[in-house]
Parts: C-alpha cells; structure tokens; sequence
C-alpha cells in the first residue's frame, strides 16, 4: 500500500511539472533552458563581483528572473531538494516546455493554412500537409515573407530573393511583411504599423486564448508581457515557410537572432518618446486581443442605478422603516 501511495504521488507530481513547463516557451524563454537560467544565476551569485557580464549572460539572468516570478513555487520547493529529484524535475519541466512547443507549431501550422486561404484566397490553396509549396515558392506566403524594405510584387525582387541574390538575402536582420499592418510597411518609418498583422493577432489568440477566438480577431485582459506575443512571431514564420521540420536557423535566417531582435524592440527602446510608443502598442494589443472594458466609463449616478446598488438600498429602507414603525 506504502509503494501504490508514493507511486500515486510522484505520478501526480511529475504531471504538475509537466503542465507547469508547458507555460515556459511562451512567456519565459523561447530557446534558453530552465537548467541555463539556473546555472547563470548561481554563477552570479558566487561571483557578486562580475561587472564584466556578456549581453547573453545578462539575458539569461533576466530570464531567471522571470521564471521565479513566473513558477512562484520554484525557489521554496528546490531548496530543500535532492540532487535527484531536483534534475528530475527539470527534466519534467523541460519536457512540458518543448512539448507545448511542439503542439502550438503543429496547430499553427494548419490554422496559419486556414487563414492565408480564406484572406487571400490563392490558387491552388496552400496544404498545410505539403510545405514544399510554401515558403518563397508561394506567391501569397512569398509576400507575407519579404523582406519590409522591398516589394515582393516587384518582379527583380522576387527572382532575387528566390535566387538568394546580393541585397535580396532573406536573413533575421529584416522583419518579414506579415509583422505589419496590412503587411505592408513604410520604408520611411518602418515602426508604423509593425506588430500590427492580422495573421499575428490570429496566431496570438489561437495559442493563448482559443483556436475558435482566432477567427474573429475584431470582436474579442490583458497582453501582459511582450514575450508571449514574440513566441508567436516566430511560429507564424515557421508556418509559413516551407521548412517542414522546426530548426532554428532557416537558411540564412537565424529564428533565435530574429526573437532577441524583438525582445530588444519592447524592452531597451533608445528613449522615452520610445518606451510611450511600445506601451501604447502593448495597450493595442490589449484591446484587440481581449476587448476593451467600458465598466470605467459609467458615471456614478449610473452605477447606483443599477439593480446590485438599487436592490441594497430598497432593502436598508425597507429595514429603517421597520424599525421606525417599532
């Protein structure tokens, strides 16, 4: 009975690190382990000195950072721990973390499919069982995977860019066309409309609300964090293209560059004027995801009308005229 109880619980533990991991990709770290975070933060804290830390090592300190506040219980249950259980446990968390990686590629795969046929209506219409016909191949997912800075309808740019010519070079240095509003952006201020694309708010919502909340991208509390839209970005691109299995390097696209490019636009912008406008596309965010609230909107005399408040005070005169008749 002693081995069938303590079976039962380290099943159910390894289930709880399993679903604890699954969140870990899409809002702590997209590529670094848990066990690196770890390791620089015991690095750190042995050498309280280092002043000479690398742009990597301080990424995955950051990283650490938003793991603990993430996985509260993290820092309390390993300090006791056994040597065994603590690498069995990262091992399980690990796993959530790539197998939820692996389920929303294969979702998205199909729904970026999905939704490219229905908007864009090519013909024939993309397969998501046959990426060979994706990618820089297909019109339609050629013009969402250009380049911002050039026109894929250009003849010359299209040639060269599936030629994998001088200055047509496909590479993370370049946010591809689908980043934008109306996948289009303005070489003179390639910042508007950037994080602004149907397909990405679509992605977005099928992966962290519902795959059905994602067909209406209109009419859907908040994004809290930057990170889990990135995570999107790059499945989408994968969708796109015709890779048809996950590597992260495309060709000449490094997908790891690509997130870290993002990550740095929404958290080291230059300047103040900066920092207002990410905060104010984190709020669009906001509201094309989740809604907008308009319970702020109402005024005082309103809310007192309404039948929660007006109910409480029929009843305290119903009561003060009782008394009063007593």
């Amino acid at each position: 009975m002693l081995s069938c109880g303590f079976a039962h619980r380290t099943h159910r533990q390894t289930n709880y690190y399993l679903a604890q991991g699954r969140g870990f990709r899409r809002v702590i770290a997209l590529f670094d382990s848990i066990k690196d975070l770890v390791s620089e933060n015991n690095r750190r804290y042995d050498d309280i000195n280092d002043e000479d830390a690398t742009l990597d090592q301080e990424r995955l300190l950051t990283g650490y950072n938003i793991l603990t506040r993430t996985l509260l219980w993290l820092l309390k249950t390993t300090s006791g721990m056994e040597h065994n259980d603590y690498t069995h446990m990262l091992k399980t968390l690990r796993q959530g973390a790539d197998s939820a990686r692996g389920d929303d590629t294969v979702k998205l795969k199909a729904l970026v499919a999905d939704w490219v046929n229905q908007e864009f209506k090519p013909n024939p219409p993309l397969d998501s069982d046959n990426k060979h016909c994706q990618g820089f191949i297909s019109d339609v997912c050629g013009s969402l995977l250009c380049l911002a800075e050039l026109d894929w309808y250009n003849p010359a740019v299209k040639a060269g860019i599936r030629d994998r010519s001088e200055g047509h070079i496909v590479t993370d240095l370049s946010f591809p066309a689908f980043l934008y509003d109306k996948y289009t952006a303005d070489s003179n201020n390639l910042e508007e409309g950037l994080f602004k694309g149907k397909i990405l708010l679509q992605g977005y919502k099928a992966v962290f609300t519902s795959p059905s909340s994602a067909k209406d991208i209109q009419n859907n509390r908040r994004a809290k964090n930057s990170c889990s839209g990135i995570k999107v970005k790059k499945h989408v691109r994968f969708a796109l293209s015709s890779v048809t299995l996950w590597q992260s390097v495309d060709g000449d696209f490094d997908y790891i560059q690509f997130w870290w490019s993002i990550v740095d636009f929404f958290e080291k912008p230059p300047g103040r004027e900066a920092q207002r406008r990410v905060n104010k596309l984190l709020e669009w965010w906001t509201r094309k995801v989740f809604g907008r609230s308009h319970c702020e909107d109402l005024s005082n005399t309103a809310k007192a009308n309404m039948s929660v408040n007006a109910l409480a005070r029929q009843r305290a005169q119903l009561d003060d005229a009782a008394f009063d008749s007593n």
